[in-house]
């Protein structure tokens, strides 16, 4: 979610197989910098391959080029590793957020299995559950949140994903970058 200068994202660290779980602690959220987030829900070894593939090419630009990447640059460089693998794809769906660290505009975006760009002005949701997400988000969210009310925010939507699979002791993440 995309606030006044800040922005957030959310995630449960539920690993299971339909309705059973076998961890709570597994990450689908990884901070890509020092104001750059990206989510990979999905099939677990297609997260943790895509993770280690993101970090080897970020790690290649910013050594390359000596400075940090741009959120922008990097949702391009997600699609272009995703759009790689059109016919045999990673099953995730990737979602990033991020400040610019030269402007610190906000940045949201998520990305189809091949990666297809979707860059909202407001939020993004991904996962299990996107169609009530999205429901969550249009009646909570509103224009040029404050940092307190984007956290408030962001907190009741994971609430409300956690009730609704009746998970009562999962554990939650939330990011958020001012």
């Amino acid at each position: 979610m995309k606030g006044q200068d800040c922005v957030a994202i959310a995630t449960d660290k539920r690993y299971g197989i339909q309705a059973q779980t076998v961890s709570t602690n597994f990450p689908k959220v990884y901070q890509m910098g020092p104001s750059l987030f990206v989510g990979l829900p999905g099939l677990a070894t297609d997260t943790q391959t895509v993770f280690q593939r993101l970090k080897f090419r970020m790690n290649l630009y910013e050594l390359k080029e000596n400075r940090i990447m741009r959120p922008k640059t990097f949702s391009a460089m997600l699609s272009n590793l995703l759009y790689e693998r059109r016919f045999g794809p990673y099953f995730i769906e990737p979602v990033i957020a991020g400040l610019d660290p030269y402007d610190n505009q906000p940045y949201v975006c998520n990305m189809d299995l091949i990666g297809c760009p979707n860059e909202p002005e407001d939020f993004v949701v991904s996962g299990t559950c996107s169609e009530q997400l999205y429901g969550m988000c249009e009646a909570l969210w509103e224009p040029n949140l404050k940092p307190d009310e984007l956290f408030e925010t962001i907190s009741q939507v994971t609430d409300f994903h956690c009730f609704r699979w009746k998970l009562h002791n999962i554990r939650l993440s939330i990011f958020f970058y001012v």
